[in-house]
């Protein structure tokens, strides 16, 4: 695979901009990202990062909520956004011939948000729907218990949307406050992928972002520590009992996360894996169960989630356990291991043949590792990977003393301990 075409330049002000040629191509992925998501948030301030990201797109001092939409609509273009736990994203896909028009939006949006009182109340009503749509989702709030008892008391354990109570108490004045304090020049970065020119993506920045003040970057947030626990919480409306059972892992720039993600593709990432194929599969004991590896700057947790009847539910309990414990003790098969490389290779190669995800993982690669690793490097990287650093990494991250179970749904009384995460 010939090395990619990818150029950095960083602004007097502190706005960075990594840009990914791709010439045969017609379409241009922009992004412009807030290097913060909810995990900067206060308890009082709980969705205020989420709650920004859907008040900018209200309206700027340039534009109307509606003539944002309309541009968008008139050349053909995408537009999306997303807030997560480190980062808010404002992303565009278009052709390059409308490059400087989609530009010139996202900038708008991030730079002249007019935040008028009577948006912000309207828009309380959108948010509070979604956390309750959000909350009519057991098998989400499952995840979300899980998280905020795994680290607790730490913003990274909230949920990125807040609470009612948080997003009701947003005022005009707090969200100008986040807004001034957080979109500032050294927080913003600024990705493009697809048929431009690197001096181009320049010279638009500087036309726009460019005239942002210099600041003083954000301070580095303390590690997230984990707090692991047993929590049961018992829902009789619902017919299930679903379970989250984790452990600490790797946070994002570990060298050892290629084996982590070789780990967690034989455990649970896929239907041939030991989790699908011995516990749905030979024993029919549910329909959804899964691993899970999430990872963050500093922290990160390897999860497995299912749900099942309240009297298949120990059961449940006790294969995971076993299928645990068989990763620490014995090594993985020659097959399993190259089944799970291929697999992970396949799905890295595939999900970047796109402007899209070309721009999204350039914007990865540079808040997490500050550098751009071409695709040949993270393949052989992958293809390292032994069953002996497989299950050294299985008895480093499966100490039960360190992993949470959580337990939402229909219990019928059932109560579990540490000793049944015994692995």
């Amino acid at each position: 695979m010939p090395p990619s075409h990818v150029e950095t330049t960083i602004l007097p002000n502190g706005v960075k901009i990594v840009t990914e040629r791709m010439a045969h191509l017609r379409s241009v992925a922009l992004g412009l990202w807030v290097r913060s998501g909810s995990r900067r948030e206060s308890e009082a301030d709980n969705g205020i990062s989420h709650f920004m990201e859907h008040m900018v797109f209200k309206g700027t001092k340039r534009r109307s909520a509606e003539q944002i939409a309309r541009a968008f609509d008139s050349i053909g273009g995408h537009m999306d956004a997303f807030t997560s736990r480190e980062m808010v994203s404002y992303n565009a896909k278009v052709l390059d011939d409308h490059l400087p028009l989609a530009f010139d939006i996202l900038a708008d949006l991030v730079m002249n948000p007019v935040l008028r009182p009577e948006d912000i109340e309207k828009e309380k009503g959108v948010v509070l729907e979604e956390i309750k749509m959000d909350a009519d989702n057991v098998e989400y709030q499952t995840h979300e218990l899980f998280c905020r008892n795994f680290w607790k008391g730490d913003a990274i354990g909230r949920s990125i949307l807040g609470t009612a109570k948080t997003v009701k108490s947003i005022t005009p004045d707090s969200l100008k406050a986040h807004f001034k304090s957080t979109y500032i020049a050294p927080n913003l970065l600024v990705t493009a992928a697809g048929r431009m020119e690197h001096a181009d993506i320049v010279r638009l920045t500087e036309a726009t972002l460019g005239k942002l003040p210099k600041r003083k970057p954000l301070p580095v947030l303390p590690v997230a520590q984990t707090s692991p626990q047993i929590s049961l919480k018992e829902k009789k409306a619902v017919e299930q009992a679903h379970l989250c059972l984790g452990a600490p892992s790797f946070p994002m720039p570990h060298p050892k996360r290629f084996v982590a993600y070789t780990l967690n593709n034989i455990l649970g990432g896929g239907m041939s894996s030991r989790l699908f194929q011995n516990i749905r599969e030979q024993q029919g004991l549910c329909y959804s169960i899964i691993s899970e590896l999430t990872s963050y700057r500093d922290t990160g947790c390897l999860a497995v989630y299912a749900g099942t009847s309240p009297e298949t539910l120990r059961r449940v309990v006790d294969s995971i356990r076993h299928e645990l414990t068989r990763m620490k003790t014995e090594r993985v098969t020659d097959e399993e291991l190259r089944r799970s490389k291929d697999n992970l290779k396949g799905s890295i190669v595939l999900g970047l043949e796109s402007t899209s995800s070309r721009m999204s993982n350039l914007a990865r690669q540079e808040m997490f590792f500050g550098r751009h690793a071409e695709v040949d490097e993270i393949l052989e990287r992958i293809e390292s990977v032994t069953a002996a650093d497989v299950q050294e990494v299985a008895n480093e991250f499966l100490n039960p003393a360190k992993m949470g179970l959580t337990i939402m749904g229909r219990l019928n009384g059932q109560r579990f301990t540490r000793k049944d995460l015994n692995c």
